[in-house]
């Protein structure tokens, strides 16, 4: 099995693990019940009950948070080893090279989320944080520069409607303006612009007849340019 083959199937099941991850934590939470709209994605891996967040006060208590904290590593791991796998298959301008390295430091930052829940090490959560929302939409600004990438240039328009979407909402939620989805719901729109991009390229990468990067084994060479 080719590298870029594992690296396909490694960024397609990245995001679904996420939602899964979320999904299943939230199922332990009984007192209180959990609120997408608004407690956060951090509240899940939160280890102990209480109030949190002076900010925005509000009673968290995650039962299953391990579950939600692997899922958050799992998921950075696996979209840092689909980047790895189809590095040369992304391109070699500035732009995809920039956008190669932005993305991996914004999938780090769900290792590093899952590693330091907020409440155990608040400040490497926060430092988890800026690299998801921020480093991570920016990543996709700059992906959809990249234009002679065989993989990146067909998704160029759909890549920059995730990214503006991205620091958009990224900034609508360091407001805690919820636009009527809460604040709660306001960060996974934030975040759900990375995770839709590393589909969209995972999906690129597939095998299949009309698979762009891969063609006899060989990287096609659109993507060196």
């Amino acid at each position: 099995m080719s590298a870029y083959r594992l690296g396909s199937y490694a960024l397609l099941l990245a995001a679904p693990l996420f939602v899964a991850g979320n999904a299943v934590a939230a199922l332990g939470w009984r007192q209180p019940p959990f609120d997408w709209r608004t407690h956060n994605i951090s509240d899940l891996g939160n280890v102990t009950c209480g109030i949190w967040d002076t900010t925005r006060p509000r009673p968290v208590c995650s039962p299953w948070h391990p579950v939600m904290n692997g899922a958050m590593i799992a998921t950075g791991l696996l979209i840092v080893a689909g980047l790895l796998l189809a590095w040369s298959a992304l391109g070699r301008g500035v732009a995809a090279r920039s956008a190669q390295w932005l993305a991996l430091a914004g999938a780090a930052g769900y290792v590093l989320a899952g590693a330091y829940p907020a409440d155990a090490d608040e400040n490497r959560h926060f430092l988890a944080a800026l690299l998801v929302f921020v480093v991570g939409n920016v990543a996709l600004l700059v992906a959809a520069l990249a234009g002679r990438s065989s993989v990146l240039g067909p998704i160029r328009r759909f890549t920059l409607l995730l990214g503006c979407t991205g620091v958009v909402a990224t900034a609508l939620f360091l407001a805690q303006v919820d636009l009527g989805f809460g604040v709660g719901g306001m960060e996974r729109v934030a975040v759900a612009p990375f995770l839709l991009w590393t589909v969209a390229v995972g999906v690129r990468l597939s095998p299949g007849p009309g698979c762009p990067a891969v063609r006899r084994g060989r990287v096609d060479p659109g993507s060196r340019r």
